[in-house]
């Protein structure tokens, strides 16, 4: 008995020796770093002052409010994630099992006849309970490794409620815009219909060319073609909306409304804090996913290290029901085994190593696309906040000119073709300021969307014991 135990020992001290089981501390992976954001200068605001939790709520619709409760509550995609959550977290307890003993029962009969002897029946129970001991830790690895994986997909699930709520809030600007551009639109048209009857009456009157009026007509062909156009979008974006919300495209209407009326873009506040960065969904997902390869490694390198398992038996065997629990036999079984050649086992570390690296650069990946993301963002938001300043500076413009072309009518200094075409600029202007208000409203709701849209900040570890 000493010399098994001696040489038991000794095998699990060469192994030991030739085999690297060290399991390191987690530490987060190196990554691009910036000191500030170029477009974001001013006194530094916490992260919490910056953007709010429900931060659709800062634009003062209630309707949009509404439709972000629906969508959050309907959409399917979210129901996934949601979904992929919840085997994350069954798996982890199906991990947990390794640790613990499983026991199997038994019961079967022996029939058996041979020539010259009389027939034989025998009935047997039988109960067996094995359990490899976790003494270094190896299954605890694989839970630590699993819940990262869980917490990984929580990460995703909030990055698609973020894309959720993104995708609503500027579907809904879309179709406020198209609203208010078909309502334009059909200013517009009138304006040239009313045009092209001026023109006729002069062609008739010998005072225009045939060309100019043709030229008119084909430009009312134009505007209807658009106007054609401006509504099948607003159908389409309409269905658009429906899926997200999980309705059926078509069984979904929102009522007509104006953009510029209805929403205000919030003030974003400058001085953004760069650890707005670390509490984006998609950066957590991909740290929890090097934690996740850092854990398998550790269990890949403890699997090298002996096993050592229990192995309980009991049963009971008769000829005669009557006397099947007359005499039991029960045994104990330990047993250890020392993976002394196993190449699987040295191929499975240097692949859990090598997922690590996959992981690591997918984690670089994610913040160098999040940089680019924001810095995109702002520069966005800051260049269409000044053109929609000189867009509005232009429609007052136009809107002096026009007012003054109406006084210069009715004393008679100019016709009112003249006023058309003066009130068919202005329109062309205010469909641009639309357009551009509209395009603001998208960049603040991108800008929140890529620092992470108000979520918490999320601590990247193993849970401590």
């Amino acid at each position: 008995m000493k010399q098994t135990i001696l040489i038991t020992g000794l095998c699990v001290g060469m192994l030991c020796g030739c085999a690297n089981v060290q399991v390191d501390e987690y530490k987060r992976p190196e990554a691009p770093a910036k000191a500030s954001w170029s477009q974001s200068a001013g006194p530094a605001v916490s992260a919490t002052e910056t953007i709010s939790p429900r931060w659709w709520t800062e634009f003062r619709d209630p309707t949009l409010d509404a439709l972000v409760a629906k969508a959050i509550a309907g959409n399917f995609d979210l129901k996934v994630l949601a979904g992929r959550i919840e085997v994350a977290g069954a798996q982890i307890d199906e991990v947990r099992a390794g640790a613990l003993p499983s026991a199997d029962l038994g019961i079967g009969s022996s029939l058996q006849k041979t020539t010259g002897q009389k027939f034989s029946k025998q009935t047997n129970l039988g109960a067996q309970v094995n359990w490899e001991l976790d003494i270094w830790g190896k299954v605890e690895k694989g839970v630590q490794a699993q819940t990262a994986e869980f917490r990984a997909t929580e990460a995703e699930w909030r990055a698609g409620y973020l894309q959720l709520v993104a995708s609503v809030s500027t579907t809904y600007f879309q179709i406020l815009q198209l609203d208010e551009q078909i309502e334009q639109q059909q200013r517009a048209l009138s304006k040239n219909q009313q045009i092209l009857r001026i023109y006729e009456t002069m062609r008739s009157n010998g005072l225009l060319p045939e060309t100019q009026v043709l030229r008119q007509r084909a430009e009312n062909n134009r505007l209807s073609k658009e106007l054609l156009e401006l509504r099948r979008l607003r159908a389409t974006s309409e269905n658009a909306l429906a899926t997200l919300l999980g309705v059926p495209a078509g069984e979904f209407k929102v009522q007509p409304g104006r953009l510029q009326d209805r929403v205000r873009a919030p003030s974003v506040p400058a001085g953004l804090p760069l650890d707005l960065l670390a509490r984006r969904p998609d950066v957590v997902a991909a740290e929890f996913r090097v934690l996740q390869a850092h854990d398998l490694v550790g269990q890949a390198r403890l699997a090298q290290l002996p096993s050592i398992g229990l192995t309980g038996q009991g049963g009971t065997a008769a000829f005669k029901l009557g006397d099947l629990f007359r005499s039991f036999t029960l045994g104990l079984l330990p047993s250890i085994n020392i993976p002394a050649f196993n190449p699987g086992i040295k191929a499975r570390v240097k692949t859990s190593e090598a997922q690590v690296k996959v992981a690591e650069q997918d984690y670089r990946r994610s913040v160098i696309a999040a940089f680019e993301e924001v810095e995109n963002a702002l520069v966005n938001l800051d260049a269409h906040r000044q053109q929609y300043e000189e867009l509005r500076m232009q429609v007052d413009q136009l809107k002096q000119v026009s007012a003054q072309t109406e006084a210069q009518l009715a004393a008679g200094m100019v016709s009112q073709l003249e006023v058309f075409e003066n009130e068919r600029s202005l329109l062309a202007a205010q469909l641009g300021l639309l357009a551009g208000h509209q395009q603001v409203l998208s960049d603040t709701v991108t800008l929140y969307k890529a620092l992470g849209g108000g979520w918490g900040p999320v601590e990247v570890a193993n849970a401590r014991n």
